[in-house]
This record gives C-alpha cells, structure tokens and sequence, in this order.
C-alpha cells in the first residue's frame, strides 16, 4: 500500500471514528431512564449521517465547503452512486443541524423524530458503507 493511499484512508477512517461516535451517543441516549434528550439524539444523528457523507467525499478526493446541509452535501457525490434517490428522506435530518438547538423552534423534538432520525443515520452508514467497502476501504481489520 501507497504512503498515499495509507494517509487517505487515515483521513476516512476519522470522519468515520468521528460519525460512530456520534452514533453511539444517539442510540445510548435512548437507555436513559427520564428526561431523554430527544432534540440532542436528532442533532447527534444529523452529524452521524452528515460525518460519513463527508468520510466518502475524503476517500473521493472531493472538496466540499462548509455545511451541515444533508442535501448539499449528496449533492457533490459522483450522480452514477444515485445517493439523491438513495438518501434522499436524510435530508430532512438538515433541520436538527442547527435549528433545533436553540430557543425558538416550532415544535418540540419528539421520540419519534428521535427514532426516525437515527434510522436516517444508519441508512447513511449501510450505504456510504458498501460503498467504501467496494473502493477498498475495509475498516473493520482495523479493530483486529
């Protein structure tokens, strides 16, 4: 292996450590007895999704600006992957990047938004996930 292909998947691997965690932190939150914090398992969940769009612009070499935008983000993957269609219902977790983390908003976060916002999260992983697995990234050696 390339020292450049070794540094690259340093990079991915990173965003991806990074999304996990947010991940874990959403679903444990779900464990807690009283007082779940519905809003902050969105907003974790968000950053999830967010994170591993932004692990497969990394492995692309694709630049990609500042943002939390779910849809602008898809929006700078290569058309042929068809991650508009595919992820398309994760846009909506755009909405818990920022807005639902102050005063103000419409309505309060619910448990199932909670739910549905972490299941957008995994469908972003399964599928930034195959396919990294089909460019060669195979980050579970990693914990060997």
């Amino acid at each position: 292996m390339s020292d450049q292909r070794k540094e690259l998947e340093e990079q991915v691997f990173k965003w991806i450590e990074i999304a996990e965690e947010d991940l874990i932190l959403a679903n444990h939150a779900f464990t807690l007895s009283s007082n779940i914090p519905y809003r902050l398992i969105c907003y974790h969940a968000q950053h999830c999704a967010e994170k591993y769009l932004k692990a497969f612009l990394v492995s692309r070499l694709i630049d990609f600006p500042y943002t939390h935008s779910i849809d602008d983000i898809v929006k700078l993957c290569p058309p042929e992957l068809d991650l508009m269609n595919k992820l398309y219902s994760a846009f909506k977790l755009t909405n818990y990047a920022v807005a639902k983390r102050y005063p103000g908003e419409l309505r309060k976060t619910t448990k199932a938004d909670a739910v549905e916002a972490v299941q957008l999260a995994e469908l972003t992983k399964q599928v930034i996930s195959e396919i990294l697995e089909k460019d060669g990234f195979l980050f579970y050696e990693r914990d060997k």
